[in-house]
């Protein structure tokens, strides 16, 4: 529901919301260049001062404002005909025209009215609503998806629209929430919807009968500041009746012209000082930095609204169209779905039609969106979850866990998950056995045990459809076709050969960047944009799904390059390993944000062993920065399978690498990454202690092996691999 009420006021109003910022965004420098340009009263000047300066110069001046910039304007009349200026408080004589400016006034109408008056003012009052409807649904699904508020500026994952999305909102959302909020109470205002709270003095009822007092003998004009100034209106001097007029930041009263007497005074209301502060907020009268700040968060709205619309294209591509999807109330099903690329959705999907063809009324939703108080007619819930890297949860599951575990009433129906995840992985269904452990520790009742789906099994998928059937009473045959995304043939430029003399046969295969469109690369789409580190899924021939391939290459390279070593068995890896130049396969880009080296300047340790030295060498072939990267290099022989190995050369001549060590397994004194680690311990100690980042890529058991040394050389300094993880300075790619 949070996502629906921030997606469609954002789609729907995006150009009207767009002119909104950008028009309030040019008003916003206009209080700062007048607050320059205006010559500025002096801190201990008073009014009466300003008034004798500026009488001596025009002597019919009628009035003196002051803006809440320190602009002083003055008005009169000479021979007939009005006149103003502003005026430079330390001399009284004109500095500057007063006339309007322009672009200003053009600016104020379109923001304010659309030049269509008190009918464009509702159009603009309905825009800052769906404004405010954005920034509290916005705020809410930030927090869905860092795990709370108290993670509002955590790391994010994910493809890069969405994470620019996040990342301006973060920034911009209370200066939009403030912008929205009082823009709708100058609305109300300007209709007359809220009470005028002005300060309003009681006209004298009579006066001295004198006119042409010295401002210097008013008490009142010689002890109120300039800068307290609003307005001075001077009385006409031929009716000894008249009064000057003076309004300040405190109140309004009158001022014998005869006598300077003040004769009635009244203090500004409390309504009157609010309406002026909402009305500083939202303009920068009188706060031109704040304003200039807003008018810089405002400049955000048209990005979001495009990584916004970006993302929502995304993720009608990436998920599955859920239809007959009932409302949460009266569904007898609620299916939660954990998903990170959105392979997950396609099985929900699957799941959702065949319960739905049953005759069920079925809710589907992510896993972040669950809310038992919503599920008045549920049966039962089933959860279908992902895990993402080492257990953690998959982004539309962000958050669950935690309200699952401070839930104080279970939903009373029965539950059953489903964990999706790939057994060669020690942490095999991490999350979703996290889930199931949580719900079995507080007592929710179990529909079905808890059943973990290796490498997205459709068979397998089956099986458990019809154990599902049999608990709910239903004939449940769930045939799952997998949706792949938009793939592109691959042609095959050159190949590379190792490792037959080990036999290990590898190969670098590089491959030409197919043809993409603007757009794709413009959104950095499919081929439009990766990087080394990131996957290429290969569809073999003679099977549905798809296999991962580390890319050793980005865009800027001009090729696509992976490593391959033939698996006995490998269906895919066979086909691959059989290409030739000119050959082509058919393939797909998945992000793999994780896996990339981060912006910042501290040291790189790479450990790789065989194939896993693939996005590694991407990582330094890329590194023009040279920042220090150190390699931990596995091999058998480095006569046979040291791939990159030329390259290695020149990348430490010219700086990009910085120190190769090599473990070759097969000599006569074997070593592996992990003994060349313990071998170099005090300099891998410093390197970490120093702020270095760990990234290893390569098979499950020698990620392991890397894990315990590394707590072994950690260990006097207090450090842990699992800290370095929390902290994003240890990541893995492994299989």
């Amino acid at each position: 529901m949070i996502r629906k009420l921030h997606r469609w006021p954002g789609l729907l109003a995006l150009a009207l919301l767009t002119l909104l910022a950008l028009s309030g965004a040019a008003l916003s420098v206009f209080p700062a260049i007048e607050h320059v340009a205006a010559p500025q009263a002096d801190t201990g000047q008073n009014v009466a001062q300003l008034a004798t300066r500026i009488q001596d110069v025009f002597p019919g001046v009628e009035q003196i404002k002051r803006a809440p910039s320190g602009q002083i304007t003055a008005y009169w009349f000479e021979n007939g005909t009005p006149g103003a200026a502003i005026i430079d408080p330390a001399t009284g004589q004109s500095a500057a025209s007063a006339d309007p400016n322009q672009l200003l006034r053009w600016l104020t109408n379109l923001h304010r009215s659309l030049f269509l008056g008190d009918g464009g003012r509702i159009v603009m009052a309905v825009a800052a609503a769906a404004m405010l409807m954005l920034v509290i649904s916005g705020a809410f699904l930030v927090v869905r998806r860092t795990g709370g508020w108290r993670r509002w500026f955590a790391p994010l994952r994910g493809p890069l629209a969405g994470r620019i999305h996040v990342e301006i909102a973060r920034v911009a959302v209370l200066g939009l929430a403030l912008s929205s909020v009082t823009a709708l109470w100058m609305t109300a205002s300007t209709f007359d919807l809220l009470p005028d709270g002005e300060a309003s003095a009681a006209f004298p009822a009579s006066t001295s009968g004198q006119t042409g007092v010295a401002f210097a003998q008013s008490d009142t004009l010689a002890q109120t500041p300039v800068a307290d100034l609003r307005k001075l209106s001077f009385p006409d001097p031929r009716d000894a009746t008249d009064v000057f007029t003076l309004t300040t930041d405190q109140g309004t009263g009158y001022i014998d012209q005869g006598t300077g007497e003040l004769l009635s005074w009244a203090d500004q209301t409390g309504w009157a000082r609010l309406s002026e502060t909402i009305y500083m907020l939202h303009t920068g009268q009188g706060a031109a930095v704040l304003g200039l700040v807003l008018g810089l968060m405002a400049l955000g709205v048209p990005a979001l609204g495009v990584t916004g619309v970006i993302v929502w294209l995304a993720g009608r591509r990436g998920r599955p169209r859920i239809r007959a999807n009932a409302p949460a109330s009266r569904a007898e099903t609620i299916l939660l779905v954990g998903s990170e690329g959105g392979s997950t959705w396609g099985f929900a999907a699957t799941l959702h039609k065949a319960l739905t063809q049953a005759g069920q009324n079925v809710h589907t939703t992510a896993m972040s969106a669950f809310d038992p108080t919503r599920y008045g007619g549920a049966k039962r819930i089933i959860i279908l979850a992902a895990t993402y890297g080492d257990g953690d949860a998959p982004s539309s599951a962000k958050g669950f866990l935690g309200r699952l575990e401070t839930l104080e009433a279970l939903p009373d129906v029965p539950l059953a998950v489903l964990g999706f995840g790939d057994r060669s992985f020690s942490n095999y269904c991490g999350y979703a056995k996290a889930v199931a452990s949580t719900a079995a520790s507080k007592g929710w009742q179990e529909l079905l045990p808890f059943h973990a789906l290796d490498r997205q099994s459709p068979q397998d998928f089956a099986r458990w459809g019809r154990a599902l059937g049999t608990a709910m009473g239903l004939d449940l045959d769930l045939i799952h076709h997998p949706v792949l995304p938009t793939s592109h043939s691959l042609t095959l430029i050159s190949r590379r050969d190792y490792g037959a003399e080990v036999q290990a046969p590898t190969a670098i295969l590089r491959f030409a960047l197919p043809k993409t469109s603007f757009w794709h690369r413009l959104t950095a789409r499919g081929f439009g944009r990766f990087q080394a580190g990131d996957l290429v899924g290969i569809v073999p021939d003679g099977s549905a799904i798809p296999r991962l391939y580390s890319l050793a290459s980005g865009t800027r390279d001009g090729f696509l390059e992976i490593v391959v070593r033939k698996q006995l068995g490998g269906l895919c890896s066979a086909q691959l390993m059989e290409l030739a130049p000119g050959d082509t396969v058919t393939g797909f880009i998945r992000r793999n944000s994780v896996f990339h080296p981060d912006k910042s300047n501290a040291p790189l340790i790479l450990i790789g062993a065989g194939t896993g030295v693939g996005p590694l060498a991407g990582f330094i072939r890329n590194n023009t920065r040279q920042r220090p990267i150190h390699l931990f290099f596995g091999m058998r022989d480095p006569e046979s399978d040291f791939l990159y190995g030329a390259e290695m050369r020149d990348w430490q001549s010219v700086g990009r690498l910085s120190q190769l060590v090599k473990a070759v397994s097969r000599s006569e004194r074997p070593r592996y990454v992990q003994d060349a680690l313990r071998a170099e311990r005090a300099e891998v100690a410093r390197l970490i202690r120093d702020g270095a980042r760990v990234m290893v890529c390569g098979g499950r058991d020698m990620a392991n092996g890397v894990a315990d040394a590394l707590a072994d050389i950690l260990a006097p300094t207090g450090l842990t691999p699992i800290a370095l993880k929390a902290e994003g300075r240890y990541v893995e790619d492994v299989y």
